[in-house]
């Protein structure tokens, strides 16, 4: 039985899986490095773009549910918190030496019984578990941004992952309200080894001169009916972090499709990250980007 959740990572993704959890009565913990990174994590939850506070002004919920949402969430700096959690979820940067310290830190200091999660879009779940010493309770649990909105969650599952686990995480994904869909631990899973081939194929025709950015985008949401299209889908994310994807793919599988396009290396290299970042001075990406 799945009760209270460990977070680990404040970002954009870290924030939103919370705030499901926290909308469905879970007691949640989000461990970051800081307070301020904390600090601005909360509030974001509470009143960024996809917060409780946006919920009440659209008669969703009410000030006093928002209230008691918050109530479900603590912070911490400390691995210590985890102690009584019963899953803890990976949500930090897709760097797979970080994503190793964090599986082993957690597994330090949660109990037996605990399941252990990352949220990696790409990353091997055996590889980020390489180091832990009970692997029947390693999963990948890919969520979509904005988590509170994205009905998908993509269940991995090792060739260790225990029936038990797998079944828990199953279970829970569907009292969240999600749509759980189990595949095979694979360098890129199904669904990033899709949007990659996807974001490759339309900069290369972005490159040739077939179609503007816009109007590529526009096509993708209005022909095939995509929420986003693949430019601002990169935005969204994060150039940086669609150009490692792509690195790690094509250096696990080999293939050509999956490789970071050139012009997507010279907008990262030239510090166009994405939207994700204007907050923290970034240039921006795609759209900000005046041709």
């Amino acid at each position: 039985m799945i009760n209270k959740v460990g977070i680990i990572g404040s970002g954009v993704m870290g924030q939103g899986i919370a705030q499901v959890f926290m909308r469905n009565n879970y007691k949640t913990t989000i461990i970051d490095i800081n307070d301020d990174i904390l600090k601005n994590a909360v509030k974001s939850i509470d009143s960024g773009k996809y917060g409780f506070i946006n919920l009440v002004k659209k008669n969703i919920i009410t000030e006093e549910q928002k209230n008691n949402f918050m109530k479900n969430l603590k912070t911490s700096t400390d691995y210590s918190s985890l102690n009584n959690c019963d899953l803890v979820i990976e949500a930090v940067p897709e760097i797979l030496n970080l994503k190793m310290k964090v599986f082993e830190n957690i597994e330090k200091n949660v109990n037996d019984s605990a399941i252990i999660a990352s949220n990696t879009s790409g990353i091997m779940i055996s590889e980020i578990s390489r180091n832990v010493k009970n692997k029947s309770r390693v999963i990948g649990m890919h969520w979509f941004n904005p988590a509170p909105i994205m009905r998908l969650i993509e269940v991995v599952r090792t060739t260790f992952t225990s029936d038990e686990t797998l079944n828990s995480v199953i279970e829970l994904s569907k009292k969240l309200g999600k749509e759980p869909a189990v595949v095979k631990d694979y360098p890129g899973f199904f669904t990033t080894n899709f949007v990659q081939s996807w974001i490759n194929v339309s900069l290369k025709l972005y490159e040739k001169g077939i179609a503007s950015m816009e109007d590529i985008d526009k096509m993708a949401k209005l022909g095939f009916g995509f929420p986003m299209g693949p430019f601002e889908l990169m935005d969204t994310i994060g150039l940086d972090t669609i150009k490692d994807i792509g690195d790690y793919l094509y250096s696990e599988t080999g293939d050509e499709n999956l490789m970071p396009s050139y012009l997507l290396k010279e907008m990262v290299y030239s510090g166009y990250t994405g939207n994700k970042n204007i907050k923290m001075n970034s240039r921006g990406g795609w759209h900000d980007i005046k041709k």
